[in-house]
């Protein structure tokens, strides 16, 4: 009598689904995501916040080189929760899909446009023997040519959806909790960006050992910051003296 594959023969390669109609080495990827550092989007009609984490896993480390914050074009960033090399190439094959289509056609790309493309690459690397999944999320935000708000996760599987808020890695649950709670349509840029603070500082003591009130002085070392608004459509990353002001101003919700 012939004998089922052990479960373990599913993950051996990538195009093999198992009777549950999993992917395993899709599904490992995830776990991937989840492992990464939080990263979020949020988007009103007048602003995208795109903010990350960052983490002194060793005190040898130099946290001013590490990056999570990236931009794609004038008018588009990009964070990443997963493996950051992953994220990187992923980034750059954005950077050549937004110029070529700028050389192409004369005119910037759509947020929708990139997203699509990158979660084109994502999705190819699931069916073909010999590769292996992205194991990373990229949340894109940016303004798009006609001037609308657009904010788009990317995931390992290739799918991509639009988003008014989103978080990822491994704060991404006690992230959402906060976005659910306070996400308002109609937030200015201050408030999308007070926002973003208090749901990385939950994300961030809710996945620690670390203590909010000693947290609390710190955390402007910890976030990574990039926006863009519909006033002035050019993603830019804001500086620390900004972001120390901003997490002053609200750290009297923080400790709550």
């Amino acid at each position: 009598m012939a004998l089922g594959a052990p479960p373990t023969a599913y993950d051996r390669a990538t195009t093999i689904f198992s009777p549950e109609g999993d992917l395993y080495q899709v599904k490992y990827a995830f776990e991937a995501v989840r492992k990464g550092w939080t990263s979020l989007g949020i988007r009103s009609k007048e602003a995208v916040i795109i903010a990350a984490e960052k983490r002194q896993i060793t005190r040898l480390l130099d946290l001013e080189s590490i990056e999570k914050i990236y931009l794609v074009d004038d008018h588009i960033g990009v964070a990443f929760a997963g493996m950051g090399s992953d994220g990187r190439i992923l980034i750059d094959q954005a950077r050549l899909v937004a110029v070529r289509h700028r050389l192409l056609y004369g005119e910037k790309a759509s947020v929708d446009y990139v997203a699509r493309a990158i979660a084109d690459i994502k999705q190819a690397y699931t069916q073909h023997a010999g590769v292996r999944p992205f194991g990373v999320s990229l949340i894109f935000g940016g303004i798009n040519p006609e001037g609308d708000t657009r904010l788009i996760k990317t995931d390992p599987g290739g799918q991509f959806f639009s988003y008014y808020a989103v978080a990822i890695g491994m704060g991404e649950r006690y992230a959402t909790e906060v976005l659910e709670k306070e996400y308002n349509k109609e937030l200015d840029f201050e408030g999308l960006v007070k926002l973003a603070l208090k749901a990385l500082f939950k994300a961030r003591i809710e996945t620690s050992e670390e203590q909010s009130a000693s947290l609390v002085g710190e955390f402007h070392n910890f976030v990574e910051l990039g926006y863009i608004t519909v006033e002035k459509p050019v993603f830019r990353k804001m500086s620390a003296d900004e972001i120390r002001r901003y997490v002053n101003e609200v750290s009297g919700e923080l400790t709550k």
